[in-house]
């Protein structure tokens, strides 16, 4: 596929981030956008000078000049609307995460496989500039065997959208199994989770969900490793942090414990503060800017997740190039469908865990790359 890529971004809130990414993408151009709020759309619309607009998704779907949708809907609609594009001729990118439930997922990794269709589930952190010097660190042998992994992601959603109330940890946790998989390009095999804690009562009543904090570990198939996350939204006491530490036989790394403050590598038992660089130079020239920068003009009108989460570590521009070139080049993205299944039903069936005393459960074979 050698023509600019034809991609219409699917909601506007956080998907306003996105816009003028593609916009610059030397292989990409934002064709349409979608909102149902009429208003925001056209104003988002007029800001950026896109004319093709749409309330509707289904009638946006059926745009025959639309190549991929990029979707940014409350996680309750990610799965019925990638299934939606897919079965449209679609190529799908969706944030986090790829759906609520483990048959969704199956669903999802089969319409791709019918249809020969590209899926990407837009995991932020494993495009992060911290990601990617711990796997610069990695790949170039500095950190010999890799040895044992550990993320979190803690967050109080005090505020956020009603839906999120009471939303069991792990059901959210992309951002922490994300890594410790992707770091060795490993799949997860099995999982074992238990809840800790309680949140207010008036929150357990949506989903059924009393713990504060859900700490899962996690077997990585046909390797010797194994990685623990740990996920909390709710009633506990934290700074906001999605952290990711690495540790192997001759380097490892520690995420930073204070937003801000220097990560740590450990070399023996000498420990050294680093300042971790930015990865622009992996971008093309026209979108390297926006690993440092967010795509509005102050810090009143920046979206709440990317207030929160320091800019997602600069992922932004990676998640577009990633996705764009892998269709250019007739490539599966990382993390294509199954490795997104794989991540994302984690999460499901740590929680399931939790809710059965710390149960061991298998990831589904669906979730496993041929």
């Amino acid at each position: 596929m050698s023509k600019k890529l034809n991609i219409a971004i699917i909601g506007l809130g956080f998907g306003a981030e996105f816009i003028p990414i593609y916009q610059k993408h030397p292989s990409a151009n934002i064709y349409a956008i979608c909102q149902r709020n009429k208003a925001k759309l056209d104003e988002i619309g007029d800001a950026f000078g896109i004319a093709k607009r749409y309330t509707d998704y289904d009638e946006l779907l059926k745009d025959p000049n639309i190549d991929a949708v990029h979707i940014n809907t409350p996680i309750q609609a990610h799965a019925e609307q990638s299934l939606k594009a897919l079965r449209a001729g679609k190529h799908v990118a969706c944030t986090v995460p790829m759906a609520t439930t483990v048959e969704e997922c199956r669903q999802i990794v089969e319409e791709t496989e019918r249809t020969g269709l590209t899926y990407m589930m837009m995991e932020t952190v494993i495009y992060s500039r911290e990601f990617l010097f711990v796997k610069e660190m990695y790949e170039s042998g500095a950190m010999g065997k890799l040895q044992f992994l550990r993320a979190s992601h803690q967050q109080e959603m005090a505020g956020w959208p009603g839906y999120w109330e009471g939303l069991p940890p792990m059901h959210y946790a992309t951002h922490c199994v994300g890594p410790v998989l992707a770091l060795p390009k490993a799949e997860a095999e099995y999982v074992s989770c238990f809840g800790s804690g309680r949140i207010d009562e008036n929150l357990i009543e949506k989903y059924g969900s009393p713990f504060a904090i859900e700490s899962c570990h996690i077997k990585l198939k046909d390797t010797d490793l194994s990685a623990e996350v740990t996920r909390s939204l709710f009633n506990t006491a934290r700074q906001y942090r999605e952290s990711f530490d690495a540790y192997g036989s001759e380097k490892s790394f520690e995420w930073t414990l204070i937003e801000h403050e220097d990560s740590v590598v450990h070399t023996g038992e000498k420990p050294e503060k680093v300042k971790i660089p930015d990865y622009a130079h992996l971008l093309p020239e026209e979108i390297a800017l926006f690993t440092t920068e967010g795509v509005y003009d102050d810090d009143d009108n920046q979206h709440l997740s990317f207030i929160q989460g320091a800019g997602h570590g600069g992922s932004h521009p990676h998640l577009v190039h990633e996705f764009v070139t892998a269709l250019q080049e007739g490539r599966a993205p990382y993390p294509n469908a199954r490795q997104s299944a794989n991540i994302t039903c984690v999460g499901i069936l740590a929680h399931e865990s939790a809710m059965n005393g710390g149960e061991k459960i298998k990831l589904p074979d669906f979730t496993f790359n041929k």
